[in-house]
């Protein structure tokens, strides 16, 4: 028996806790040991979740990014975000976030909510989109897979990051 398809649909203000804790939460599960300690407990503790509920809820109710979520089974496990891009050149959209809870990876929501934040974008008159990626990230291969292509990398401390660039949007 397969799993039944993710709903995925633009974020709600009411969604912010939701996707506050995704965030801690998969940071914990993705970064242990790919980032400092001191650094990924800073990053990740309850003051830091309690900071990202609220700039989730206003990231939302400002329209300042598309944020989307999937939900499986009636909740949230999953989100995606992109905006405006910050340091690409040449590039319209930067994605943001694309985190999924460890339970839900698996199950296509990431290449869901990837598809539909594209579509998304094409919609809105966009033609092509970066992110940075954690060098040593494991789904760094996954966005290659998605049809993205290594364009640099920049150094900030002890983080390394890849640029993963789409020239033109897929599908």
């Amino acid at each position: 028996m397969t799993d039944p398809p993710p709903t995925i649909r633009p974020a709600v203000p009411a969604d912010a806790p939701a996707i506050a804790r995704i965030h801690v939460t998969s940071w914990r599960e993705t970064y242990a040991g790919l980032m400092p300690d001191e650094f990924l407990e800073r990053m990740t503790s309850e003051e830091a979740r309690q900071q990202r509920e609220a700039n989730w809820e206003r990231t939302i109710s400002r329209k300042s990014e598309t944020v989307l979520v999937a939900e499986q089974d009636g909740e949230v496990v999953a989100f995606a975000s992109a905006g405006p891009a910050r340091d690409h050149p040449g590039f319209e959209m930067e994605l943001m976030t694309l985190y999924a809870l460890k339970s839900a990876h698996g199950h296509g929501l990431g290449r869901a909510l990837f598809g539909e934040i594209v579509r998304t974008l094409k919609a809105d008159g966009f033609h092509n989109l970066a992110l940075w990626v954690l060098d040593a990230n494991p789904t760094r291969q996954w966005y290659l897979r998605q049809g993205g292509r290594e364009a640099g990398e920049k150094t900030e401390g002890e983080l390394r990051e890849v640029r993963i660039v789409w020239d033109t949007l897929p599908g």
